[in-house]
């Protein structure tokens, strides 16, 4: 038998050299995710004969393609273009403002021949990248370095809001908390700077809560900010302006807009209108039992009952097909994918590549919380897709993206046993 020469199998071997630290567990448990999110949105339109489930395996062999090259080169160079990535984010999120395709409506996508692209997808993973370059420059163990990460943070995320989309300026303010936390800033600052909106929801919820809140989060300012008093003065005055302003914007609210915002607590009040997607979703849940009624054998999946199951309430058909096991061993993926981003998050031998992996944590933490909990009922309709399962073409690219920016990280640190 030929034997390949000596000098070949050096090559061979340098070439496979740089994914031999790849964190294997993490890149299967994605694969084996978007696999199922496949089988299930082909569950959801068997009877319409689209195709949108091999376009999602498609895009996931893409992205696969492209977390594994992004995994063979060094992430630090990242370092030196950072503020090039983050200029290019905000230019395509204002070409969505001026070139952008409205569709249930957002103005979020742009056509670029048949394919419609959503910048806003993608531009979580340049903000990732920008704040974890600026982190790494200076830790957010100050309260000026926390102003400048916010500000970052606030332009994507007012030309965000603009579309409006506001599922997506969630999973921003996400990021930032979680890679703000990560690079020391002290938890009483974060508790403080999302004090407001806390305020302005209990002011309108129950009033002596407000007033309750409102004493808490003076105690935090007392305990954690530089200048006592006028810390404490300020946080105080922002969260009773944060609370006088959500009293005052809630009445301007007409009665449809405002059960948009509470509709998730008794769907019941509007069984065909803005109520009908929950009760559909929970009644899905709810039938698919211990096992499940079987793949493609779920009757709300598959007379269609549910309005856009294959994208944001794909967990529904999961429930009602494959029952609360498969539902149960999904949410096992997802913890167990948390775990491997936050382990190599620890093992990093730098800021950038450690802040990089929180990152992506934060930004699929968020998402899977927020997105399975509006299937069930337990929190209002956001848009937030279910990563790696729901069908979102710039949204599986973009995950497979950070996918990619992670395992880089891993594969480059030296070569040593993960703490567990």
């Amino acid at each position: 038998m030929l034997q390949r020469p000596f000098s070949q199998n050096l090559a061979w071997k340098a070439w496979i050299a740089r994914w031999q630290n790849l964190d294997l567990t993490l890149m299967g448990l994605i694969i084996a995710l978007t696999v199922l999110g496949g089988l299930m949105i082909r569950s959801t339109e068997l009877n319409d004969g689209l195709t949108d489930w091999w376009q999602h395996w498609i895009i996931g062999g893409l992205g696969l393609i492209l977390a594994l090259i992004a995994a063979r080169w060094r992430y630090e160079f990242l370092l030196q273009w950072h503020w090039v990535i983050y200029v290019l984010t905000n230019i395509s999120l204002l070409l969505v403002i001026f070139i952008g395709v409205e569709a249930n409506g957002a103005q979020s996508w742009v056509n670029i021949g048949t394919f419609n692209v959503q910048p806003s997808e993608f531009a979580k993973v340049g903000l990732i990248i920008t704040q974890a370059a600026l982190l790494h420059h200076r830790p957010a163990s100050t309260i000026t370095a926390v102003f400048r990460s916010l500000a970052v943070t606030a332009l994507p995320w007012g030309l965000i809001l603009l579309q409006p989309d506001l599922g997506t300026s969630l999973v921003f303010g996400a990021i930032t908390l979680g890679m703000l936390y990560w690079a020391n800033a002290n938890p009483g600052w974060l508790i403080l700077l999302i004090s407001p909106l806390v305020a302005a929801i209990v002011y309108n919820v129950y009033l002596p809560s407000w007033f309750l809140w409102v004493g808490l989060m003076s105690l935090v300012a007392w305990f954690t900010l530089p200048w006592r008093m006028i810390g404490t003065f300020v946080a105080v005055l922002v969260n009773v302006v944060a609370g006088g302003a959500g009293g005052f914007l809630w009445g301007l609210l007409k009665p449809y807009q405002k059960d948009r915002l509470t509709l998730f607590l008794h769907p019941e009040k509007d069984p065909l209108g803005g109520g009908y997607h929950l009760i559909q979703s929970r009644i899905a849940v709810g039938a698919g039992e211990v096992w499940g009624t079987g793949l493609n054998e779920g009757s709300q999946t598959q007379l269609n009952f549910i309005p856009e199951q294959h994208t944001d309430f794909i967990f529904s058909a999961i429930g009602e097909e494959l029952g609360f096991v498969g539902a149960i061993l999904v949410l096992l993926a997802f913890w167990l994918i948390c775990l491997r981003l936050l382990i190599i998050a620890q093992n990093s031998t730098e800021d950038f590549g450690s802040l990089l992996a929180v990152g992506v944590l934060s930004m699929i933490a968020f998402q899977v919380f927020v997105n399975i909990s509006m299937t069930v009922g337990l929190a209002p309709i956001t848009g937030i897709p279910l990563p790696w399962l729901s069908y979102g073409r710039s949204a599986l690219l973009t995950n497979f993206i950070a996918l990619g920016l992670v395992e880089s990280v891993a594969t480059h640190r030296p070569r040593r046993h993960f703490r567990t």
